[in-house]
Formats: C-alpha cells, sequence, structure tokens
C-alpha cells in the first residue's frame, strides 16, 4: 500500500525512474569535496553575506542566499536518510562540516579586518531564532526537496524562493560574526560569542528540518527503487570519494552497528530527535516573542484610551475653547503600578484638582485602583504673558544701565571688558524651571557683532515664548539689539537603549544614542551620567554588567571621558518578554 501510494505520488508529480537516478546523481555530485566552483561560490557568498551584514543592506544579504551552494548537501543528507546510503550521508556530513568551517572563517577574517562591527538589524534579527523559524524551514525544505525532484519546467523558478526563505549562508556569517567582535579587544567576548550562538541555533534549525523533510519527500517518491540502487552501487564504485569513504568506514568497528540499526525507523527517530531537542530554545524564544507583542499591544491600547479621555474632557477650556494637546506620552508598567508620563502643550496650567480627576477618570476606565496609577503632567505653556510670570519669578526686572562712551582701549583690554560684560549679563540670567544654566561661548565677527551660545540643562526645550523674552533680555543687558543669541538644550535624559534577550553588544542605533551622550561629556566636563540597567526577569546575571561595560567602553576610549563620571547601578527587573532596557540621565558632576 505504501509502495503504491509513492509510485502515485511520483507518477502524479511526473518523476520517472529516469528522473529518479538523475536526482540521485545530480544530489551524488554536490557533495564533491574537489570541485573548485563549489568552494568558490562557498567563499563569495560568505563574503557578500558578512558584507551585507555589517551594512546592513537585504539586497546584498539576498544576493549572497541565491549563490550559496549549501542546499545541494543538505538535500544530498536528506536523500542518504531516505534510502539507508551510509556513504553518501558520511560524504554529506563532511561536506557540510567543511563548508560551514570555511564559510564561518572566512567570515571572521573579514569582521577583524574592516573597521565595521556594530550590531546591525540584520545581524540582530538572526540571533533570536524561536519556533516560527522551525516551521518555515520545515515547509521550505519539503518544497527545495519537490522542485529538485521534478523536471525542470515552471516549478524551477520556486528555488530562489527556498534559498531566500531559509537563508542557510547569513546565519553561518552571523556566527562568523560573532566570533570576529568576539576576538576584538574593544567589545567583550562575552557579547560576541552571544551573537554566535545565536547564528549558529538559526543554523542548525534550518539544517535539520530541511533535512528531515527532504528525507520525507525522498520517502514519499520512493527515490531508492531497485533499478536506482543498482546504478548508486555503480557510481560508487567509480566514484573516488566514494571508494574512499568505503574504505575508511569499513575499518571503524561502528560500522557495522550502524547498518545493523539503520532500518527506516531508526532513521526517522535518528532525524526527529534534533528537532525535538531545538524546540526546547525556540519554543522559549517565541514565548518571550509572545509577550513582548502582547505588551505592545497593551501598550498601545492604554495611550489611545489615555488620548481620548483627555481630548474629550480635558483638553478643551470650559468656554469650549482649545486649551491643550498631548505632544508626548510615555508608559512604564510594573508588577503593581503603571506610571503614565504626559508631555502637553496648554494655555492654561491644570490645577491639582484637575489632575486628581483625570487619574481617577482614567483608573475607572483602566480597572484599577487609583493608587496604583501614577501620572506625571509635564505642561510647556504657550501663552506669552504666563511665561514672563514664570521667567520673571513675578518681580519686574531691572532697567538695562545705558552704555556709557568707552576711552579708547588696547585690543587686550577690550576682549577682557568684552568678556566680563557677557559674564555679568548672565550671573544675573534666570531661566524657566527645569533649565539649568551650564555654560556659554561668546564670539565676535565683522558680521555679526556678538553671538552668544548659552548651554542648558533640562528635560524639555524652553517655550518658543519663553526663548524670545530672554533674547530679548540679554540683548537689553548687554546693550546689543543685533545680538545673536542661541539657546542649545542638553537633555537629561537621553533616548533609553534597548537590547535583545541575553546580548549587551551595542546595536548602530544604540551606538548612535551613546555618541550623542559622548559628545555631551566631551564638551561639557560639569557633567557626568548615570546609567541604570534592568534585565529580563529570564536573563543571566551578569547581562547588567556587560552592558555597562560595553558602555563605559565607548564613552572612555571613544570620548575621553573619566570613568569617575560614569555611575552605573541595576535597576528592578523586568517583566518576562519585555526588552531589557538602560536608562543614562546626565546630571551634574557629584
Amino acid at each position: 500500500m505504501a509502495v503504491h501510494l509513492r509510485n502515485w505520488l511520483a507518477d502524479h508529480l511526473e518523476i520517472s525512474p529516469r528522473r529518479k537516478a538523475e536526482i540521485y546523481h545530480s544530489l551524488l555530485d554536490s557533495v564533491s569535496l574537489g570541485d573548485l566552483s563549489y568552494w568558490l561560490q562557498v567563499l563569495f557568498s560568505a563574503g557578500i553575506a558578512t558584507f551585507g551584514l555589517v551594512l546592513n543592506s537585504p539586497a546584498v544579504i539576498i544576493g549572497a542566499m541565491l549563490i550559496s551552494p549549501l542546499m545541494g548537501a543538505i538535500l544530498a543528507n536528506g536523500l542518504a536518510f531516505a534510502v539507508g546510503d551510509l556513504i553518501l550521508g558520511t560524504r554529506a556530513i563532511v561536506n557540510l562540516a567543511v563548508s560551514c568551517t570555511v564559510a564561518i572563517a572566512f567570515a571572521v577574517i573579514i569582521i577583524t579586518i574592516i573597521p565595521f562591527k556594530e550590531l546591525t538589524s540584520e545581524i540582530a534579527a538572526r540571533t533570536q531564532p524561536n519556533a516560527l523559524d522551525l516551521f518555515i524551514a520545515l515547509f521550505s525544505g519539503a518544497l527545495g526537496s519537490i522542485a529538485t525532484a521534478k523536471e525542470p519546467k515552471g516549478v524551477v523558478t520556486s528555488i530562489p524562493g527556498v534559498a531566500i526563505a531559509v537563508a542557510l549562508m547569513p546565519p553561518l556569517c552571523v556566527v562568523g560574526y560573532g566570533i570576529g567582535i568576539g576576538l576584538s579587544p574593544d567589545i567583550t567576548v562575552t557579547s560576541g560569542f552571544q551573537v554566535a550562538r545565536g547564528g549558529g541555533l538559526l543554523f542548525l534549525t534550518n539544517l535539520a528540518a530541511i533535512t528531515f523533510m527532504s528525507m520525507l519527500v525522498f520517502l514519499a517518491l520512493n527515490i531508492g527503487i531497485p533499478e536506482v540502487k543498482t546504478q548508486v552501487r555503480s557510481w560508487h564504485a567509480q566514484d573516488p570519494e566514494s571508494q574512499w569513504v568505503q574504505t575508511f568506514l569499513a575499518r571503524l568497528p561502528l560500522t557495522s552497528r550502524l547498518q545493523k540499526i539503520g532500518s527506516l525507523p531508526s532513521r526517522l527517530v535518528v532525524m526527529l530527535l534534533p528537532i525535538v531537542l531545538l524546540l526546547i530554545p525556540l519554543n522559549q524564544a517565541f514565548l518571550r516573542l509572545q509577550a513582548e507583542l502582547a505588551q505592545k499591544q497593551e501598550d498601545n491600547r492604554l495611550k489611545s484610551l489615555t488620548t481620548t479621555i483627555w481630548q474629550k474632557e480635558f483638553a478643551k477650556s470650559s468656554s469650549g475653547e482649545p486649551r491643550s494637546y498631548i505632544s508626548q506620552l510615555i508608559t512604564a508598567a510594573t508588577d503593581d503600578k503603571l506610571t503614565l508620563q504626559l508631555t502637553v502643550f496648554t494655555s492654561d496650567p491644570y490645577t491639582f484638582g484637575e489632575r486628581q480627576t483625570f487619574r481617577e477618570t482614567l483608573a475607572r476606565q483602566l480597572g484599577r485602583s487609583v493608587e496604583s496609577l501614577d501620572i506625571q503632567l509635564i505642561e510647556i505653556l504657550t501663552a506669552s504673558n504666563k511665561l514672563l510670570a514664570q521667567l520673571s519669578g513675578d518681580q519686574v526686572l531691572p532697567e538695562p544701565i545705558a552704555p556709557s562712551t568707552p576711552p579708547p582701549l588696547t585690543v587686550p583690554q577690550t576682549q577682557v571688558k568684552f568678556l566680563q560684560t557677557v559674564n555679568t549679563a548672565l550671573g544675573e540670567l534666570v531661566l524657566p524651571t527645569p533649565a539649568q544654566l551650564l555654560r556659554h561661548e561668546a564670539s565676535t565677527s565683522a558680521i555679526i557683532p556678538l553671538t552668544l551660545k548659552i548651554f542648558y540643562l533640562s528635560d524639555r526645550d524652553i517655550d518658543r515664548d519663553a526663548q524670545t523674552l530672554l533674547r530679548e533680555d540679554l540683548r537689553n543687558r548687554l546693550s546689543t539689539p543685533t545680538a545673536q543669541i542661541v539657546l542649545e538644550r542638553v537633555p537629561t535624559s537621553p533616548d533609553q537603549l534597548t537590547f535583545d534577550f541575553d546580548l549587551s553588544t551595542l546595536s548602530s542605533e544604540n551606538q548612535q544614542k551613546l555618541n550623542q551622550v559622548g559628545q555631551i561629556l566631551q564638551q561639557q566636563p560639569e557633567l557626568s551620567v548615570d546609567i541604570v540597567a534592568r534585565a529580563e526577569s529570564l536573563e543571566s546575571s551578569v547581562m547588567n554588567v556587560n552592558r555597562f561595560q560595553a558602555i563605559k567602553t565607548v564613552l572612555a576610549k571613544k570620548w575621553q571621558v573619566d570613568k569617575n563620571r560614569i555611575n552605573n547601578r541595576s535597576g528592578p527587573e523586568l517583566r518576562r518578554g519585555e526588552r531589557p532596557k538602560v536608562f543614562l540621565k546626565i546630571i551634574f558632576k557629584r
């Protein structure tokens, strides 16, 4: 019955006995170690994939997938398990082992030489495989086997799609990338090998799934019919590599035992075992992904509900006129506390009672207690009279002193007087809360008599109306109506750094954020930075330490920031499934 079914499937796919022999012979040729063109394809595809990964170019990576020759050896391995050909299986395994070693070694060499070592999104995407990747590889392996077995007609176009879907070469190059950065003195070894481990897990997932499905397909097609096996024995007898493998196996005492247990059920068990073992880490990664998506959906729901309540009940004044709108909304949740930070532009400050009413309304809509909800409302006033009151502290600013005509001065005396005038004007300067004055830069030119650049530390920009008042006040103090006043904010809370699970390598996005912080600390020696790392509950206890080290390495080596200006501590653990985070806060040096 089984043989009849396999013949039925082969007949309906138009796979004749002649075609079965061609398939076998083609896959046998694909595992030859003496084919120079094969090894050139391995090297070139590994090189292209590595450069595509570090340049974050999907198009280049796809090109490497299409020219990678590894699929042939994997299908040959599946065929060997299907028909019980120990010689073909041995040759396929040796071919794969050598090919993987060559590809990884070439990627390590490239990473060691080139200066690009940032963890790009294309690399990071291949370090966290999950159960879905296994199912993709299973379907791709089945389709690849059928496309290989069928006569080259229209279905041959599916081969490139299979190569792209399973992506055999890029995960190997991620392994090489991880080893390469692990050997770099500027990056911790643990971070590099974590990347290599993720890429290796993805490759093993694809390898096991494709081998298993190709075995099932070749069994269903009944490739090992007697007339094909007769030709296979003849091919092995004539092929030098098959003869060498046969001689080698004959000398091993284990070979006779393998032949005794090499029944079809035994081979199926051998193939199922690695898939079952791989499902353990893959399923854990899938559960983390599921929890992360659920958290994002909950955040979106929370933001939507908060915005709706605000616009309906608090965005307008009692007369119906527009009063405020939400500029930014940030949420942070722990096991027993939900924190919402709202930044709103408003023409009229909200009273304590209004804030409490909003808090109670939102808690009621969320089905939470009021005590478990923390609302942080940051108001940016837009009315000039209110900003003036805030800026001056309800006090009248002193009238500017009319400048007197100075006697002729030397150039050094002029410079000293100029700097004294600027320092005196800034010494009486009051910035709106919470802005804190850092330093200033003054310059003159033939075109602009005075340019004054003021740096201030704050978690938000000074409002436009307040900036206008500040500029006019400084021009009056300096008695220079044409002075150009530039206000530049130094943020107290730069964007947080996010990491993948059990990884401490800095992504390109994190590198850019950290470079901004390093530039600020280099230019503002009176500032320091507090670093708070929050790990996911299932992560290793050393992950926060590794992330601190990676951040300190960039700040100290690239931006020459004294390590005494870098303070770090571990924050509360995040819930399972949340992405690990590192929060940075710029403060005055302690």
